[in-house]
């Protein structure tokens, strides 16, 4: 397994890029965009989502969450032109990443990926996918990097 990037696990500042999760229903397993604007206790912080806004549109939608919810933002991985059958991948679907696995290779750098909490099968272009990643103890993890040059094995 490929380890990347070390920081303290919790520990967000102002400014900074993340990513943020739910619990909710229909948004579990889904990672949003987002922008720390300040820690407002210990462990919980208000961002701000970069493809939300408010109900009346005016702005950018904020909210407290918890840091076991808001991880930074994964580095980017340079890879293959093409996904294989199996991989596991994150899909931008509703301005939202969610973990997926392909299921189908399609023509034209086009591949159906499979959801399993939803149990749903959806197209999406290369453009649309990303290797998937685990922050785990303050590090980025994938089983999918060669480690000599940090890309993805094929």
């Amino acid at each position: 397994m490929k380890v990347a990037k070390k920081m303290k696990s919790n520990e967000f500042t102002k400014g900074t890029p993340v990513e943020v999760s739910s619990d909710e229903d229909g948004y579990r397993g889904a990672w949003f965009a987002a922008v720390v604007v300040e820690e407002v206790s210990k462990g919980k912080y208000l961002v701000e989502f970069k493809n939300f806004r408010t109900e009346d549109g005016a702005e950018l939608l904020k909210e407290e969450a918890d840091a076991l919810h808001i991880r930074p933002c994964p580095p980017e991985i340079i890879v293959a032109d093409h996904f294989n059958l199996f991989d596991e991948v994150d899909a931008l679907h509703n301005d939202s990443w969610w973990v997926g696995v392909v299921s189908k290779v399609l023509s034209r750098s086009r591949y159906t990926v499979y959801f399993r909490d939803t149990k749903e099968e959806l197209v999406f272009q290369h453009s649309n996918l990303r290797p998937h990643q685990e922050w785990i103890g303050g590090r980025w993890m994938t089983a999918s990097l060669d480690p000599k040059n940090n890309t993805r094995l094929v």
